[in-house]
């Protein structure tokens, strides 16, 4: 029973992830009211980096940066959260909202495929069905927001571009999880992402001739909450139990819990912002739940079959 109930929890920190990735939208939306992209984008992750440096140093957790892990470390934060987040913007940007959740929601299929030619990786044939039942239920889900003269290629190409990423972070993050801890990854990827969104923003602010307001606004009281939930929830929280789950899940099972996301999404939608919710976007919501157990539920797999490796503590 105990055997059973650990490995339960890297299910749960892949949902958990998508419970927080799925409120994080409404926090996003009050903070663009006053920040531009890289101010918001740069502001979460260093309230990330800062967290875990202070982490670091008071020893609540334990972080061992060596050259041997560097490399790898160093290859996820380039897909997550660099590449990925840049795809997404403009492609959200380019196209409508329910053209970039359909096009998104095909990470765990793209995952899939890349994890058996990667990872070797073997799926039954139920997972692979619950994986496109998945997406299906995200394409119901967006159904009614739909609009047909919306789609421009550039947008969709860019959102492809997400997608890649996003199926590459998965897969890296998981071979990087063999010579690093989950936190680990994660701290590397919240100061990688602190750096490079702060020195574009930085770099902008300072061309237009406005740098010192580049900071004002951060301290607005209107702010303040929603790039601390975006920085700590959303960023430290969510992404380590994702690089948990990869520790303990294959990239494939992980991925799929992705389609979580827009279903809290319209559901913090409906009760905190009083949009509705059609009958077909419910249908979608219980379609991508279905697809999620049935991934869960079709069979062993962490990580090629088996108990994950335990990782070298000298790596």
């Amino acid at each position: 029973m105990e055997e059973q109930s650990r490995s339960s929890w890297p299910y749960l920190a892949s949902a958990t992830a998508a419970v927080v990735f799925g409120f994080s939208f409404l926090f996003t939306k009050a903070a663009l009211d006053s920040l531009d992209m890289f101010q918001l984008l740069g502001s979460r992750f260093l309230v990330a980096a800062l967290f875990l440096s202070a982490l670091k140093r008071t020893k609540v957790i334990k972080v061992e940066i060596t050259s041997h892990k560097l490399r790898g470390l160093l290859v996820v934060a380039l897909f997550q959260p660099i590449l990925y987040f840049i795809f997404e913007t403009v492609g959200v940007d380019l196209t409508s909202a329910s053209e970039s959740g359909i096009v998104i929601a095909l990470i765990p299929v793209v995952v899939a495929a890349l994890s058996a030619w990667i990872l070797k990786e073997q799926l039954t044939v139920g997972q692979w069905l619950s994986i496109l039942l998945s997406v299906l239920g995200v394409i119901l889900l967006t159904l009614p927001r739909l609009e047909g003269d919306s789609r421009q290629m550039a947008g969709i190409l860019a959102l492809l571009g997400a997608v890649i990423a996003g199926a590459l972070y998965q897969i890296f993050s998981k071979k990087a999880s063999a010579k690093s801890s989950p936190v680990e990854v994660t701290y590397i990827m919240m100061w990688v992402g602190s750096i490079f969104f702060n020195s574009i923003g930085i770099w902008q602010s300072a061309r237009a001739g406005q740098l010192s307001q580049y900071v004002s606004p951060l301290l607005s009281s209107d702010t303040i909450p929603a790039i601390l939930y975006l920085g700590l929830l959303s960023s430290v929280g969510a992404f380590f139990c994702m690089n948990y789950a990869l520790l303990h899940l294959t990239p494939s099972k992980s991925a799929v819990f992705i389609n979580l996301t827009p279903v809290v999404s319209v559901l913090a939608g409906v009760f905190f912002r009083g949009e509705n919710l059609a009958p077909v976007q419910l249908l979608g919501a219980v379609v991508v739940l279905l697809g999620v157990w049935g991934v869960g539920a079709g069979g062993g797999g962490t990580g090629g079959g088996g108990r994950p490796r335990m990782r070298n503590s000298s790596n």
